[in-house]
């Protein structure tokens, strides 16, 4: 794409730009004031671990809510409807309680400044570079998509060609992470939350109100009603057994892709990490999951409506090829056939919000990495503090550069959930199955460590290979997966790989000695050490475990009724 296409065109005047520049002001001037607060490299890499749990709880939800949720779980909805709904209350909210409950207090109470750090004191040097530099790749590409989709808005709304949208939208993002650092990532974040929502919530209204209420998106809705419930959702893995569709939503999704995503995601964590106590730290994704779960109804749905209303796509899903649109494109049309002036502006500030916050968290995640993990741990040692900060700024530089280029990898996917699960399931889902793994069993070796990793990485990429279309042009089409059920497909592989090669690999190699594991094995640590010295007198609202389950509860009741 070169130009913007009449289209997509969206017609914008001078009050919705106003809106966009006044924005953009605000986030510059977050980054700035943010700069003054960095004096060290934890400053810079981890907020000095001095935010409380409720800016750090919707910056981990916000960090999320980029790309993927916004343009690509539209996509989803607009293709295979309610179903998508599973990458949040199965794909998602439960991993995000473990990790609160289980996880954080390791992470935490360990001191570590990364996942890959963690892996390095559990495992050692082979697991924790294998981990480092994987993980420093998906950030890359997954910055790509963020990118490239806020290059899209650009595009769309200014008609500047697409390498000019991609530069300059890089250019923002990049100004207020290198100066401000986590910190500037985090406060924008949470402004960005706020944004989106406002964004999402009338655009969803109206769009309910334009289709004649859940009654009429029943009646129009097509192929069928069917496509309103979530279960056994045959379209979505592309699995036409409703019991073995199930098995891949419950154990693909929900037990590897989403556990590996949420429990060992640094992009995730770090926001977690920046919490002023281990009870905050803990607390931040469980506050995140109460706004995760109801995301869907302002998501999901937008893009089931659109696929009704708006022509193009209801030409598409009924099978008609439309020259240069893809379901990516349901919410910008919607918007473009829905929302007046000023309430326009709203929807694209909310929308860039959201591409800036996912590209913000993948750069800032990197950085981190980067600089504490692979240049410290590897090439430049025992330097001064200052030094650190540095690399972490030139990194974020380096970072958004490769993101412009790994943005056109992007382009070439007309559904980007199924680029993202696919990628999800090389580097997440081996990840988890190793950490799950060494947690919870003192016996694991090192060599366990990084040769499961390698080894289930190259086991979710065989699968994908071997699906039909999961890496487009390189697929086999020998497996009989497709879309994102050959991702659901490839991350099972991976599990179950690494766990197999880890327990034989550990049978005939030495395994650490007990005491260098206290702090990182579940039974060899003291259970005070877990939570805060004063967790028994903190009110009901301030408890981990009482959160969690309240936010259990409401997510099995959304699973009963969609």
């Amino acid at each position: 794409m070169i130009a913007a296409d009449s289209t997509f065109r969206l017609d914008a005047n001078v009050v919705d730009y106003l809106i966009v520049v006044a924005y953009f002001a605000v986030v510059l001037g977050i980054g700035l004031l943010a700069r003054r607060q960095v004096s060290s490299s934890i400053d810079f890499f981890l907020s000095g671990r001095s935010l409380p749990a409720w800016v750090t709880g919707l910056a981990f939800v916000a960090a999320n809510l980029g790309a993927v949720e916004i343009m690509g779980m539209s996509a989803n909805g607009a293709q295979y409807g309610m179903a998508t709904a599973h990458y949040f209350w199965v794909g998602a909210v439960p991993a995000m309680l473990f990790l609160g409950v289980v996880m954080m207090p390791f992470y935490y109470g360990s001191g570590v400044r990364s996942v890959p750090e963690f892996m390095r004191k559990r495992f050692g040097t082979g697991a924790h570079l294998v981990n480092a530099v994987s993980f420093a790749i998906a950030q890359l590409l997954i910055a790509g998509i963020n990118l490239f989709l806020l290059a899209t808005i650009v595009n769309r709304l200014l008609g500047w060609p697409l390498w000019v949208s991609l530069v300059v939208a890089a250019i923002i993002v990049l100004s207020y992470t290198a100066l401000g650092g986590l910190s500037a990532a985090i406060y924008n974040e949470v402004l960005q939350f706020f944004v989106i929502v406002a964004a999402l919530v009338p655009l969803t209204t109206i769009a309910l109100h334009k289709v004649g209420g859940w009654d009429g998106l029943r009646e129009r809705i097509q192929p069928g009603p069917e496509q309103l419930s979530s279960w056994p959702g045959t379209d979505l893995t592309g699995i036409d057994n409703p019991f073995w569709s199930v098995v891949g939503i419950v154990f693909g999704l929900g037990f590897v892709l989403s556990f590996g995503y949420w429990t060992t995601n640094f992009v995730e964590v770090q926001r977690a990490m920046a919490a002023d106590s281990i009870s905050a730290a803990r607390r931040t994704p469980i506050i995140g999951a109460f706004p995760k779960m109801f995301i869907p109804f302002v998501v999901i749905i937008p893009g089931m409506i659109a696929a009704i209303i708006v022509p193009e796509l209801a030409a598409l899903k009924g099978g008609d090829a439309v020259e240069g649109v893809t379901y990516n494109d349901a919410i910008l049309l919607l918007m473009r056939d829905l929302l007046p002036n000023g309430m326009l502006g709203i929807a694209i500030a909310g929308l860039l919000a959201s591409f800036m916050a996912g590209m913000a968290a993948n750069i800032s995640a990197f950085n981190t990495v980067f600089s504490y993990d692979l240049w410290q741990q590897y090439v430049v040692k025992d330097r001064e503090d200052d030094y650190y900060t540095l690399v972490g700024r030139l990194a974020t530089v380096a970072a958004t550069v490769i993101a412009i280029g790994t943005a056109f990898i992007a382009s070439n996917y007309s559904n980007l959930m199924d680029y993202l699960q696919t990628l999800f399931g090389f580097f997440n889902a081996p990840l988890f199955a190793t950490f799950i793994l060494g947690m919870f069993w003192k016996r694991m070796t090192p060599t366990a460590g990084w040769t499961g990793l390698v080894s289930g990485t190259l086991a979710a990429v065989a699968v994908a290979v071997l699906s039909q279309d999961a890496l487009g042009g390189l697929s086999l089409g020998v497996l009989p997966f497709s879309g994102q059920g050959a991702s659901f497909a490839a991350a099972g592989a991976a599990f179950v790989v690494d766990i197999a090669v880890s327990v034989a690999v550990t049978t005939v190699t030495v395994p650490k000695p007990e005491k260098q594991l206290v702090g990182l094995v579940y039974s060899l640590t003291p259970k005070e050490s877990l939570t805060d010295p004063d967790q028994s007198t903190m009110p009901w609202y301030q408890s981990p475990t009482k959160l969690a389950g309240i936010a259990l509860v409401i997510v099995v009741i959304f699973n009963v009724i969609f």
